[in-house]
């Protein structure tokens, strides 16, 4: 095994704990959701109560945070898989560049991943999978 390939098992298995750590930190938005919920249902009801748009806009925001963060998650595992089998070598770039938005862990294995995909021997790696692939 070349230390090309030893990189990309290694980005790969990095990007399944990236993904799982991401959908996990992602569910903190369900407290937003429950306070949500709980104004919509009249918990909160009062003198000084709070409107009830205002729950409505606690449940919406928090649920799209989580979906889009589930996601993410999902197109992380999906670029791990496409890099253990040296597929897919444009996808896992896209999801590489994004991932450097997401401060600091995203930042460091996106910035790790471009290095090693944007290297001339690794795209040799995904042409010979890519060959390979369409003959058998």
């Amino acid at each position: 095994m070349t230390q090309d390939e030893q990189y990309l098992n290694l980005l790969s298995t990095f990007h399944f704990v990236y993904a799982g750590i991401k959908a996990l930190f992602s569910c903190v938005f369900l407290i937003h959701v429950a306070i949500g919920i709980a104004m919509l249902c009249g918990a909160m009801d009062g003198n000084d109560a709070p409107p009830r748009f205002l729950g409505l806009l606690f449940v919406f925001i928090g649920s799209a945070f989580i979906i889009f963060a589930w996601i993410m998650a999902a197109l992380i595992v999906a670029a791990g898989a496409n890099l253990k089998r040296r597929t897919r070598r444009t996808f896992c770039i896209v999801i590489a560049a994004i991932e450097c938005i997401s401060m600091p862990l995203g930042t460091v294995l996106g910035v790790f991943t471009l290095i090693v995909l944007l290297k001339d021997s690794v795209r040799v790696l995904f042409e010979a999978q890519k060959a390979t692939g369409q003959h058998s």
